[in-house]
């Protein structure tokens, strides 16, 4: 059992609270993701959970045991940094077993242990090369079998994608959800790539100024966003979230409603506006508009649409896509 439970933890830096009281439950086998901004205390709490950071308050407990103030190598954990971090002189192969050696276990444990990390991985061929001989992602996967061979009951992962190009990412992402299936442990993950939580995650948890604004399966949190933080955060391109007349129209602070579930007419609709920019990506086409009484917004329409900066447009939000947040913090969809 490797659930992970955070109950009412605390960090502060001096007189700096980075998170004030965070209470947070991570079930066995699941792919956590923490995703937030640059500063919200995702990186720092992942930290709290290895043990590299202290805890100012409040317990951590890793597979029902509290190890809130163990150290690192005594948790069952094991950590992906962004940093390959890989011994340039070293092969695959000894990158891999290192942990293992310096623990002193038997050859033929390292040698068997490595082996069956590199077939998950698919680094067999690649065992005698050295780091300098290997691409970012295969670098990326030496790495997460150097934690794999540990046989951890959790692994954390501190932003391993981001210094690869787009193409190894998404390449990246699925390897890992693969290796997830694979492995059913604990995966706990944290990015600032909102497209890397909704792909990999069974649990997001949402994080701004070191508190959780919601958490939930993916799909929950794209059609039932608690907050306008939440909504603007999950999705791409992000939700339109009006304020003003539009919002206190329908009684609500802010009215929103995501870029593909606005309709398009040259014939009419609710609002009129004139396109500023218009994306032709093939599959979809991204429009900027500015809207009559509205503002700015942004509209996704499938497949290539023949429309120009310049072109006039009527809009209409789809019933029963839009989210109306409300002063007492309620929402609703309409």
């Amino acid at each position: 059992m490797a659930e992970v439970i955070l109950n009412n933890v605390q960090k502060r830096f001096g007189s700096v609270e980075v998170i004030p009281d965070l209470s947070l439950r991570i079930a066995d086998g699941s792919f956590t993701v923490l995703v937030g901004p640059s500063g919200c205390g995702k990186s720092t709490l992942l930290r709290m959970i290895a043990g590299l950071e202290d805890v100012s308050g409040g317990q951590v407990t890793i597979g029902g045991e509290d190890v809130t103030g163990a150290e690192p190598d005594k948790r069952g954990i094991a950590m992906v940094f962004q940093s390959y971090a890989l011994y340039p002189h070293m092969t695959v192969r000894q990158n891999i077993g290192f942990a293992l050696r310096l623990a002193k276990r038997p050859k033929q444990e390292i040698k068997e242990r490595v082996e069956e990390a590199a077939e998950i991985l698919k680094l067999g061929p690649l065992l005698d090369r050295k780091p300098r001989q290997l691409s970012g992602g295969q670098r990326q996967r030496v790495a997460i079998g150097r934690a794999i061979v540990r046989n951890p009951k959790v692994f954390l992962f501190d932003e391993p994608l981001s210094n690869l190009d787009a193409a190894l990412r998404t390449q990246m992402r699925v390897e890992l959800a693969e290796l997830h299936a694979k492995l059913g442990a604990t995966m706990i993950y944290v990015t600032h790539d909102q497209v890397e939580a909704m792909t990999m995650a069974d649990q997001i948890v949402i994080m701004k100024s070191g508190v959780i604004q919601q958490s939930g399966q993916p799909m929950d949190l794209y059609k039932r966003p608690g907050n306008p933080f939440v909504a603007g955060f999950i999705g791409s391109p992000k939700m339109n979230l009006l304020e003003g007349r539009v919002a206190k129209d329908r009684e609500a602070i802010v009215f929103g409603v995501r870029p593909e579930h606005i309709k398009v007419s040259d014939e009419g609709g609710e609002w009129r506006g004139v396109v500023r920019h218009a994306e032709h990506l093939g599959s979809d086409t991204v429009v900027y508009v500015d809207a009559e009484k509205v503002g700015a917004l942004t509209v996704r329409l499938t497949g290539e649409v023949p429309l120009r900066a310049g072109s006039p447009v009527w809009m209409t939000p789809e019933s029963g896509n839009v989210h109306l947040f409300r002063a007492d913090g309620s929402v609703e969809r309409v």
